[in-house]
């Protein structure tokens, strides 16, 4: 049987070989406890599957590809309330089945593979960057970011900016949690505006933050570019905001004829949310007690496992917002092997490409309790 030529390429997906051997040792009857996957724990809030239940009908029907405009006003609302920012829920927003596919499939719309379009992205990063871009047909551009892991304009030469179709950024930042600031991201959006770039913000964790670090939360590129957002598509998910990974909700807010070109393509693919999942997703958009509360525990099993590292002399860079925790270690594969074997599952940061050699990515996703027994396994390994 013969393959796309990139699917063979790419081959397996990185952090699935490590989620394999995990599933391997408790398939053994070994207790392992998981921070590879950014899948957290904790209950969904009870009012967000209420909602779903309550909206299952006893006909089922396609659902459109704009969504409900109750969703969409509702992640309009939300970013009135989070980024005191006005965007038209009609024009300006399109609700998705989580941010992965859509993050995947938005090169689709855009590039001309004939005209070698590129799609520039910083690395370590999502994986899936690269991967649309790939499959998409365009040339790709990884820039290897520095020590504080957050992509400047000028990291991308002018050459670049002058080929580049769209360019990807990510605050707060997977794997690191490093967040960019206002005038980094205004730099980006005069850059990206100048080269007639779209400029891609993926924003999936601006929910996820330690409050004295960000008492106002990381800013989005939402703010920079006004309610026009010319240029400029913010992605947003209720994954880890609202513990919904299951439901797969998310949206993409910015630029008006961006989003609808991507309405286009959506419709040609067939990619829609279906509409209990988007009565759920209304729910999680218009309360914002519960992703307070949960902001709050991923805080304290960060303060765990921080001090956990400082007591063995290691440096944990970045990680102040976001799902995850990144540590520098001498050998990411030989560390990520020791405690794999004690139990313990992380994910080296060679498998977010290139730069992310000599780190650690932990994922805030077992509970404190699981995080307190970690901190044993840790030290005894790590000291």
């Amino acid at each position: 049987m013969q393959l796309n030529s990139v699917l063979e390429q790419l081959g397996s997906y990185p952090i699935a070989i490590i989620h394999d051997r995990a599933r391997s040792m408790r398939d053994a009857g070994k207790t392992v406890i998981d921070f590879s996957i950014g899948d957290p724990r904790e209950p969904t809030p009870a009012f967000i599957p209420q909602a779903l239940h309550a909206a299952v009908p006893k006909v089922s029907q396609y659902p459109t590809t704009a969504g409900l405009s109750e969703l969409r006003n509702a992640v309009a609302a939300y970013l009135h309330r989070r980024f005191t920012v006005s965007v038209d829920p009609d024009t300006q927003i399109i609700p998705t089945s989580g941010s992965k596919e859509a993050v995947f499939n938005t090169p689709l719309a855009f590039v001309d593979r004939d005209r070698g379009d590129l799609v520039a992205y910083g690395t370590p990063g999502y994986p899936v960057y690269e991967r649309g871009a790939l499959f998409a047909g365009a040339v790709t551009h990884p820039v290897v970011l520095r020590n504080d892991f957050v992509l400047r304009a000028g990291d991308i030469p002018e050459e670049i900016w002058a080929q580049a179709r769209l360019a990807w950024i990510c605050t707060p930042h997977n794997p690191t949690g490093a967040v960019t600031g206002r005038s980094d991201l205004a730099d980006l959006r005069a850059a990206a505006r100048d080269s007639d770039t779209l400029l891609l913000s993926d924003e999936c964790y601006a929910d996820i933050y330690e409050p004295n670090a960000f008492p106002e939360g990381p800013p989005s590129l939402l703010q920079i570019t006004g309610s026009e957002a010319k240029g400029a598509l913010v992605f947003l998910s209720l994954s880890k905001r609202s513990g919904m990974t299951g439901y797969r909700s998310g949206a993409i807010v910015g630029d008006a004829g961006a989003v609808a070109a991507l309405k286009k393509l959506r419709t040609t693919t067939g990619t829609a949310s279906p509409e209990f999942v988007q009565a759920a997703a209304i729910a999680a958009w218009s309360d914002d007690a519960h992703a307070r509360d949960r902001r709050e525990v991923f805080a304290a099993k960060r303060q765990i496992l921080k001090q956990a590292f400082g007591d063995v002399g290691m440096n944990v860079v970045a990680s102040q917002a976001g799902l995850y925790m990144w540590v520098e270690v001498e050998d990411d594969m030989a560390t990520t092997d020791r405690l794999l074997e004690a139990g313990v599952v992380v994910s080296p940061g060679r498998f977010f490409g290139a730069g992310g050699e000599g780190y650690l990515r932990l994922a805030l996703v077992p509970t404190l309790k699981e995080c307190e027994q970690a901190v044993e396994v840790l030290v005894k390994c790590l000291s």
